[in-house]
């Protein structure tokens, strides 16, 4: 009788615990969206923003000058949380660093603290949504999926380089094509290099455009800083890093 009892409770037991698993997988998407949900109702927004730096550059400048160590501890932690709880505001927060540290110091801190927050949302992603696309789309989607596998670092170096989608959205993708966390996080790491120096070099010679804006009465935006030339430069290095992956496909369709 005892030996009936347990044989039909083990599948119960088992059917609990994988569903225990299955909801706990998307614990940490919860709050990660639960944590957006709850900065926009604080309006922590309105920090993130060159606005809040032209309003308030001479207290930031002052805060950094006396507690400078401190300040590239907590600025790394701040701009790594931001990144995680996929707040818009990356390049906002790069031009801060350049104007508050230099375009080194700044280009730096940032490359660290993106990787780290990108890779924090990536393996949320990847815990929820496992093998999304894989397991449910056939024909050309699962085509592409199986191709951004096989060449999951020159893809994901592309895609990092040319900014052409937000940046949390290329945080999260990876995830739904099974791409490996060292790939994603070297790929990340050096595809944001450019971008980062780049827009911390604006940071660093920022504050005349600041004032200028302030004393016409108007508000700056990206588009006041970031010139043509930026962005073609942007679109070149994404070609060339381009170029391996599209060789390789060319001769794989002739052999």
């Amino acid at each position: 009788m005892s030996e009936g009892i347990a044989v039909t409770t083990e599948p119960e037991e088992t059917q609990a615990s994988a569903g225990k698993s299955s909801w706990t997988r998307f614990v940490p998407i919860i709050i990660i969206i639960a944590g957006l949900g709850f900065g926009y109702a604080m309006g922590w927004h309105e920090f993130l923003s060159l606005e809040f730096l032209a309003n308030s550059r001479e207290m930031l400048k002052a805060t950094v000058a006396e507690n400078y160590t401190l300040s590239i501890a907590g600025f790394v932690v701040l701009y790594a949380l931001a990144v995680a709880f996929s707040f818009p505001a990356a390049s906002v927060l790069t031009i801060f660093a350049g104007f508050l540290f230099g375009w080194l110091v700044a280009g730096i801190m940032v490359a660290f603290a993106a990787t780290a927050g990108a890779t924090a949302i990536f393996l949320a992603a990847r815990s929820a949504f496992g093998d999304f696309l894989k397991d449910r789309v056939g024909g050309k989607v699962a085509r592409l999926a199986e191709g951004f596998e096989k060449d999951a670092f020159s893809y994901l170096l592309v895609l990092r380089l040319a900014p052409v989608f937000p940046f949390f959205v290329i945080n999260i993708a990876p995830a739904l094509f099974n791409v490996p966390l060292r790939t994603y996080v070297i790929a990340t790491f050096f595809g944001i290099l450019p971008g980062t120096f780049a827009y911390a070099y604006l940071g660093e010679g920022v504050d005349s455009v600041l004032m200028a804006a302030k004393e016409a009465g108007r508000d700056i935006s990206i588009g006041d800083l970031v010139t043509t030339e930026i962005t073609i430069a942007f679109a070149a290095l994404a070609i060339v890093a381009a170029i391996p992956t599209i060789v390789k496909k060319i001769r794989g369709r002739r052999i």
